[in-house]
């Protein structure tokens, strides 16, 4: 098993080369997603494993990303608690919403994690006997506040008052115990069948204060990364949070994780003074720069590059967006991104 995007970079004329993938690479802007589409539905096209392959590998056949990430979703976790999940009319819609904490009582295991997950398990065997041998594959989940949030609210945004309340009144605490077995058993059957790293997306924490995200979330970050890291400790962890700044995430340093990924708010420079002799760095271009006409794409890249050089240690740095590619997106923008990061990120 490799692990080439963190270690073993590809080298190209004598330097080495910033790898460089996106979230949701594989998604509705592309159109080999959408012929697929044009057959399936969502839930289908995640839970049949062998849709999930072949949707992962569109964008790195077509666009030489150097990392595939599984085409999953990470509300699953909702679903085997019973709460109903489906994308029948677009966004997710769940049976009910844990808004307060008699709803807590309806929430119950529906079948065996090990049962319900093996889509994913399956999914991941195939693509790593599908990727090329330098392309390293990227499970994912999503974290435990971020699901919580989509427990109590049906989304992650807006003013989350229920959410936060939660976190006084003890339903965050009663729902991670209950979460925390069947989370860790789908990263684990992500990682038993070829992803050499597991993504938590954490793209509700920064709705939270910093001291609310330092007493309520980290603890349960802790607790859910060291327990996968002793099950899988070859196995890398990527932290990716949305809305954070450098304070919310200074105690990540003292945890097991391997890479930080953060959004575009984020100044790169000041995340790797912070973080970068602990983990790889990954981020974190504004996704919209994509809609672009190229040359002004190019142009930002370029100045982009400017303002790192010399200031950050290139061999720790992952090149990516601060968030998911989004839909509309033009693939020949993605495309030339990723073909301009591989001639002009070299070290």
């Amino acid at each position: 098993m490799n692990n080439n995007i963190f270690e073993n970079r590809i080298k190209r004329d004598g330097k080495t080369c910033v790898p460089v993938w996106f979230m949701r690479q594989a998604g509705r802007y592309h159109s080999h997603y959408q012929a697929i589409k044009k057959n399936s539905d969502f839930m289908t096209m995640c839970k049949n494993p062998k849709l999930a392959c072949e949707v992962t590998l569109g964008p790195i056949h077509d666009f030489k990303f150097d990392a595939a990430i599984l085409f999953s979703d990470l509300l699953f976790p909702l679903e085997i608690l019973g709460m109903g999940l489906n994308y029948l009319q677009g966004p997710p819609k769940l049976a009910f919403h844990l808004d307060h904490n008699e709803n807590f009582q309806k929430l119950k295991i529906t079948e065996p994690a090990e049962k319900y997950f093996a889509f994913q398990g399956e999914a991941c065997k195939l693509l790593r006997k599908e990727l090329p041998a330098q392309t390293s594959l990227i499970g994912f989940v999503g974290a435990p506040f971020t699901l919580y949030t989509y427990a109590t609210e049906g989304a992650h945004n807006g003013n989350l008052v229920a959410s936060k309340q939660g976190l006084i009144n003890g339903l965050f605490d009663n729902f991670y115990n209950l979460l925390k077995a069947p989370l860790l058993t789908e990263m684990k059957i992500q990682a038993d069948n070829g992803a050499e790293a597991i993504a938590l997306f954490d793209t509700a924490a920064g709705e939270l204060c910093q001291s609310d995200y330092h007493r309520y979330i980290i603890p349960k970050l802790a607790d859910i990364i060291s327990s996968f890291k002793k099950m899988c400790p070859n196995t890398k962890i990527i932290y990716y949070s949305k809305f954070t700044q450098i304070g919310h995430l200074k105690p990540l340093r003292d945890l097991p994780i391997d890479v930080l990924g953060v959004d575009w708010r984020c100044d790169l420079v000041e995340v790797f003074q912070n973080f970068a002799d602990k983990f790889y760095i990954q981020g974190n271009i504004d996704p919209i720069w994509l809609h672009l006409p190229w040359k002004n794409l190019e142009a930002n890249l370029i100045d982009y590059k400017k303002s790192l050089e010399d200031k950050i240690d290139m061999s720790k740095w992952i090149f990516g967006l601060g968030h998911g590619v989004t839909i509309e997106t033009p693939e020949e923008n993605v495309r030339g991104a990723v073909d301009w990061v591989h001639r002009s990120l070299r070290y």
